[in-house]
């Protein structure tokens, strides 16, 4: 759009003055984009935690799960691992070796775009081969696929209800600074039939990037066999509302502050895109809540264990597992939605989905 020394805020506010409002995707995915691009934002000195790197358990247990599953599914190879914005390859490493104890020794593929981030993935996991998308992943063998955090920070189309009707929401400008206008045309035809009568002021979500994912990752499962694990907090059924939010050194910001400098996030509609991977015919075995998952695959009995070989790291291990599955932690709000091939078996965790 411009040079990366540019502010996107000032970019942004040449852009509205020019031509009007721009959508709120538009805004979302320029942001991010820079955002990326520039810097690592992980960690206790970035702008946020994921689970990885909370605790080795929770790769540990993801390795574990996708090596069950592919050795009842029958062993086949070649096979990929391939992870959709792996951070800095903490999952992946700790995945990986855990694999490696029950003979699954994948191909490594990371779907990645970040110059910051690609050099320390390749200091984590150094066979690692890297994709801009997942068009150039291979054709042949099954793919077990791993998206953590990866969908949220995709952009989200809101729309809203205005007086005259539904309007796409927009970002414009009050002087100099950012403000959310409705657009001027109708979208009637975009909302759901159920919603169309809601009051003045509803806002619903959509994720076409998201749905675009999904829509490729389960027709290459249909196609190849494999399987997928897609992990971020979001909800289980279609609600209203604006979850469009940002984070800047571990507090929530104004999204609308100071694009590219913050993380930009919403949370995922894992109801839509479950239909969406059923559409191509893949095994939806469900979406549960990330502690429920995590318990099933028996992270109590690995944190005893860890506990039992560095008693002195106890407190620290079970406040480590303790934000991952707790309810009033990351355990109810985050979800994992699991896809398969449609002859490959069900995943652990989701029997009862």
């Amino acid at each position: 759009m411009t040079d990366e020394t540019t502010p996107l805020a000032e970019v942004f506010r040449r852009l509205i003055r020019a031509t009007g409002p721009i959508s709120l995707a538009h805004f979302m995915a320029e942001s991010n984009a820079r955002y990326y691009a520039a810097k690592d934002p992980l960690g206790s000195e970035g702008d946020f935690v994921t689970a990885p790197e909370i605790s080795q358990m929770f790769g540990e247990l993801i390795g574990l799960w996708l090596a069950d599953m592919w050795i009842r599914a029958g062993r086949e190879e070649p096979v990929h691992y391939v992870e959709l914005g792996p951070g800095r390859g903490t999952l992946a490493k700790d995945a990986l070796r855990t694999m490696k104890r029950y003979g699954l020794t994948p191909q490594v593929h990371f779907v990645e775009t970040s110059p910051a981030l690609k050099k320390l993935q390749l200091e984590a996991v150094p066979q690692a081969q890297f994709h801009a998308d997942q068009t150039s992943v291979p054709m042949e063998g099954p793919l077990l696929v791993i998206g953590n955090e990866f969908l949220d920070a995709l952009p989200v189309r809101q729309l809203v209800r205005a007086a005259e009707g539904w309007r796409e929401r927009m970002v414009g400008l009050d002087g100099d600074t950012f403000v959310y206008v409705a657009g001027a045309m109708p979208m009637e035809s975009a909302v759901p039939p159920d919603w169309r009568g809601a009051r003045q002021g509803a806002i619903i979500e959509t994720s076409p990037a998201a749905a675009a994912i999904v829509y490729e990752i389960a027709g290459r499962l249909a196609n190849q066999g494999g399987c997928a694990l897609l992990i971020d907090y979001g909800h289980a059924d279609l609600r209203g509302g604006s979850t469009f939010q940002a984070v800047r050194a571990h507090r929530k910001v104004d999204p609308l502050t100071a694009p590219g400098e913050a993380d930009l996030t919403a949370h995922v509609d894992f109801a839509t895109l479950a239909r969406v991977a059923q559409s191509r015919n893949a095994q939806w075995m469900g979406t549960v809540g990330q502690g429920e998952w995590l318990r099933a695959l028996g992270i109590e009995t690995r944190s005893e264990a860890l506990t039992m070989r560095a008693p002195h790291l106890r407190n620290e291990l079970n406040a480590a597992r303790d934000r991952l599955i707790a309810d009033d932690q990351m355990g109810t709000l985050f979800k994992v939605m699991g896809l398969a091939a449609p002859d490959w078996p069900r995943g652990v965790g989701f029997e009862e989905a």
